[in-house]
């Protein structure tokens, strides 16, 4: 959880990983039978004040602060808090989501799946670098409640659940090329491509709630930049030295295309005005402080199926490893022993 938390920086202001159309698409599917339509059996409900352990799998325990910071995290990526009337359902569908999860750790343990200390610590690093310092990862961990040690078993469980649904279903996702093409016949209407613009950008991270101070200094850092762009200095250079945006920094601040509606709105504005070769002044954001450059407009346009070929075929395999999991973890929950306390 601490590593799906640690993600929710200043590299959120990038487009998604996935952002063409084909990835956002869902399959079409046939109208279910009248029957399946009556309405569904209430959700149990859910104690307003959770039990201190609110599930047991196979005898370990699930603790309701873990079930309550689940769904925190889950309202954080959402943008809000869970609306009353659904409460009960999202959770029952977190508890359900942290039951299976149990089960694939017990199971990896049980085949003895090797983890390589050397991964847990290329993931732990990986963790540490969404964060501007080293004391700003330690207070993060200190909010969460969490020690590094905390973090180095949950990356190993991790990495073994990985290894281990990978190895049980990793042969039965491939997709088939006519699928592909099915799919993008019958979701043409998801194609579309609306105006993109190519962008860079340079960020000086401001923490959220920082003081004053901490502010102004990142503010006249990024005017110190934009003083050596405006001289001259190259772009992408400059980003590799001084951008604090992990993901994009590594490629002298390249985001790639991006549509409207996929950044924080002043960043979006200040990208979607700018001329090809153009430079903005310092635009903030509450990530901070950005400098950024577009390269490229494009008008709206069909994309072609051979233009979306590979982003379709990885999303089928991923809705297929979806199904081939959830086949697995089911079979897991019939041979084991699951008490839901609440």
């Amino acid at each position: 959880m601490f590593a799906a938390c640690s993600r929710s920086t200043a590299a959120d202001a990038k487009p998604q990983t996935t952002p063409a159309p084909a990835a956002r698409a869902t399959a079409q599917s046939t109208p279910p039978p009248a029957a399946a339509q009556l309405q569904p059996p209430a959700t149990k409900p859910v104690p307003a004040q959770l039990p201190e352990v609110v599930a047991r799998v196979n005898g370990e325990a699930i603790n309701g602060t873990d079930l309550e910071n689940a769904v925190k995290g889950l309202e954080g990526r959402a943008g809000g808090p869970v609306p009353a009337d659904q409460r009960d359902r999202v959770y029952r569908g977190v508890l359900d989501d942290m039951i299976g999860y149990k089960l694939l750790i017990q199971e990896s343990k049980t085949r003895k799946i090797a983890v390589p200390d050397a991964d847990v610590e290329a993931q732990i690093a990986k963790i540490r670098s969404q964060f501007p310092s080293q004391q700003q990862f330690e207070q993060a961990l200190a909010a969460q409640k969490m020690t590094l040690q905390d973090v180095r078993d949950d990356a190993r469980n991790e990495i073994g659940v990985e290894k281990l649904v990978e190895g049980e279903v990793g042969s039965k996702i491939a997709v088939k090329p006519e699928a592909v093409s099915d799919f993008y016949k019958n979701n043409q209407d998801k194609f579309q491509q609306g105006p993109r613009v190519r962008a860079s950008h340079i960020l000086i991270q401001v923490p959220q709630g920082a003081d004053t101070a901490t502010k102004a200094a990142a503010k006249t850092k990024a005017e110190g930049i934009l003083k050596d762009l405006k001289a001259g200095k190259d772009f992408a250079a400059a980003a590799k030295e001084n951008s604090q945006d992990p993901g994009s920094a590594v490629n002298g601040g390249d985001l790639g295309f991006f549509e409207q509606g996929q950044m924080v709105p002043p960043f979006e504005q200040a990208a979607f005005a700018l001329k090809p070769g153009q430079m903005s002044e310092i635009v903030e954001t509450q990530f901070g402080f950005h400098i950024i450059k577009v390269a490229e407009h494009q008008d709206s346009h069909v994309v072609p199926l051979e233009e979306a070929k590979g982003q379709i075929e990885q999303y089928l395999q991923q809705q297929n490893r979806q199904t081939e999991t959830q086949a697995f973890v089911n079979a897991l929950k019939t041979k084991a022993k699951i008490e839901i306390l609440i």
